[in-house]
């Protein structure tokens, strides 16, 4: 298994489009810069056949250390789920 980079993602950019190097990566992180601006703001980010960016609002809890099981509060805070889309779930399962 391996991982794709942004400079791996920059530069199918730069192959497909015939951009430069450096304008596909400023292309990459204006779409990363608007999804994170999004999120930041609260919002949630829709990719059409991609999937969603979706947060979430977790309450105060108690939970345990399952090592010594000793009890601590977790905080409220807000997560990032990624929900695929049915056409990427699709096409992942094709392989």
């Amino acid at each position: 298994m391996t991982t794709i980079t942004r400079a791996d993602i920059a530069d199918s950019i730069c192959e497909e489009i015939g951009l430069s190097r450096k304008d596909a990566g400023d292309i990459l992180d204006m779409v990363v810069d608007e999804i994170r601006g999004e999120l930041t703001a609260g919002r949630d980010v829709k990719i059409s056949t991609f999937g969603s960016f979706l947060l979430k609002h977790k309450n105060a809890r108690v939970g345990r250390n399952p090592k010594t099981g000793v009890e601590a509060e977790i905080t409220p805070r807000t997560v990032i789920s990624f929900r695929p889309s049915q056409t990427l779930k699709t096409a992942v399962n094709k392989k």
